[in-house]
């Protein structure tokens, strides 16, 4: 559905977009995730093909960005981090303008209106204000929009931004139920945790280059080789336990004392499988060991272990 080869964006000396090859087929829900200024947003506009590259290759749903504009437009449905709504229309007037916008005509517009409404939870609003709505709201409203042509390909830039908790959980359960729709998806966030929750690709990109693109499995494991443990034992030995792992310099990295626990970095090497060893030595020290457990690792841990926070 969406492929680019060595796609790139250059203002000046600035690379925004370095030869970004990737590809997304029918049905992918793709986590697009990196720091501000990575790429994200120059990416989706060239899809959206409202910015041209300078050069590289892309095409969505098998048309060209260069020569295919009016057909991938008519097939993808665009959601930009902001936009502007119209202050003086109520919910249903602005989505039937858009509708009419589509040329979907007569009765088939009344019933795509009644049923986006429908889908993003708003049909009690349908006769209020636009500018009345929430924040929450004004996004749901925004992605009703864009599926009044019942897209092929969502591009959806930064959709969580702004959003308080109540309000990015039910856009969540909301890009789930699209999700299962079997549409294709490009959702950017900072949001980690709800990526990995909603999507079975991810895309990590930093100054314009595509670090890693694959399933979070993959990811997860490119980044196991440094595990961070976390152990308690007695109070009053606390600093004493923290000065003997600080010794194994081969494997532990860094020891930070929290309140109740110590957290032990550690980078896995040949002969060391786990962590096995942290609890094992300090129980030979005669210490009396209360808890160890391995810190699980989520697409933020994957996020930090891949990225170097460059930005352009």
């Amino acid at each position: 559905m969406i492929e680019t080869r060595d796609l790139t964006k250059k203002y000046g000396d600035l690379y925004a977009l370095d030869r970004l090859t990737l590809k997304l087929e029918p049905g992918d829900v793709y986590g697009f995730i990196g720091p501000n200024g990575a790429g994200k947003t120059t990416t989706m506009r060239i899809l959206a093909t409202l910015l041209n590259p300078s050069s590289g290759e892309a095409t969505v749903c098998g048309y060209s960005i260069y020569n295919g504009a009016k057909e991938i437009r008519r097939c993808i449905g665009y959601m930009p981090d902001f936009f502007g709504v119209y202050d003086d229309m109520k919910v249903i007037e602005y989505l039937e303008f858009f509708a009419a916008a589509y040329r979907i005509q007569g009765p088939e517009r009344h019933k795509r209106c009644n049923e986006v409404l429908d889908l993003v939870d708003l049909n009690y609003k349908r006769e209020a204000l636009v500018t009345s709505l929430s924040r929450g709201m004004t996004q749901r409203l925004g992605l009703a929009r864009v599926l009044l042509h019942r897209p092929q390909v969502l591009l959806l830039d930064e959709p969580a931004s702004g959003l308080d908790p109540r309000a990015r959980i039910e856009l969540r359960e909301l890009l789930k139920e699209l999700r299962d729709m079997k549409m294709t998806i490009m959702v950017s966030s900072h949001i980690l945790p709800e990526l990995a929750d909603i999507c079975n690709k991810i895309g990590i990109i930093e100054r314009g280059r595509l670090l890693f693109n694959g399933d979070v499995d993959t990811a997860v494991r490119q980044v196991r080789q440094k595990r961070v443990y976390q152990v308690q034992v007695r109070s009053d030995q606390k600093s004493q336990a923290a000065k003997k792992l600080e010794t194994y310099t081969d494997f532990v990295e860094k020891v930070e004392v929290k309140d109740n626990t110590l957290d032990i970095y550690v980078t896995l090497k040949d002969g060391v499988e786990d962590g096995s060893f942290i609890p094992e030595r300090l129980i030979q020290e005669g210490m009396k060991l209360k808890m160890f457990k391995e810190q699980e690792i989520n697409l933020e841990h994957v996020f930090l272990g891949i990225t170097k926070g460059i930005t352009n």
